[in-house]
């Protein structure tokens, strides 16, 4: 049975390649976020890794290529990696880890596990990402962590809407993935009002999603 993971108090190593290396010891999250992100801001680098020897774990920000992967387990590592659409996603991603771990960052956006899948089309990395969810409680989770990163419930409180005021040239990969689970969870997707910025996606509100998003709330 895998050991929970444990947040602290305990020794995080802070690198990158420009040869720069610190070990904190660090008694909660916050206090490690604080020297991180001193660490961070400190220097211009391509990559910055934070490893936390003792879960066996990492996390290594690459700016260079606006990209964050994670790494847990040994021998056999296991990586997976997310396409960093903004600059202020980085030191979210660290605080995350810090609190709990590679399994922090679950939720943080589209994990895949071969890098090279991160060169495909907004539209095929939308796609690849809905069909791993295959169950309906699964999808309805996904549906729910995207609405909460960026969604609100319209006024009239019949609508649940994704992307609230984004441009339809933002998110195009996760609103690639959620019109998928859409169609696949049988949602019925609404046009939106003329007022609705072009990136946004109106969904009837669904007994399912209510409940899930009121978890987010």
């Amino acid at each position: 049975m895998a050991r929970p993971y444990d947040p602290g108090p305990k020794q995080f190593v802070f690198a990158a390649d420009d040869g720069s290396d610190h070990e904190v010891s660090v008694a909660d999250p916050q206090e490690a976020y604080v020297a991180f992100s001193a660490f961070f801001r400190g220097r211009n680098s391509g990559t910055y890794t934070v490893g936390d020897e003792s879960a066996g774990q990492s996390l290594v920000l690459m700016p260079g290529q606006g990209v964050i992967a994670r790494v847990k387990g040994a021998p056999r590592p296991r990586s997976e990696y997310l396409l960093v659409d903004r600059a202020n996603r980085y030191l979210p991603s660290a605080m995350l880890f810090f609190e709990n771990g590679y399994a922090g960052l679950d939720r943080f956006g589209q994990w895949f596990s071969d890098l090279a899948d991160l060169a495909a089309s907004p539209e095929t990395r939308g796609a690849a990402r809905a069909a791993t969810f295959t169950t309906e409680r699964a999808a309805i989770e996904e549906v729910a962590r995207i609405w909460a990163a960026s969604g609100i419930v319209d006024p009239s409180g019949r609508y649940h809407v994704f992307f609230d005021s984004h441009d339809v040239d933002d998110d195009q990969a996760e609103r690639a993935e959620l019109l998928n689970l859409i169609e696949f969870l049988g949602m019925e997707r609404v046009d939106p009002p003329t007022e609705a910025a072009g990136g946004e996606v109106w969904v009837r509100t669904d007994a399912r999603l209510d409940a899930e998003c009121a978890r987010w709330s």
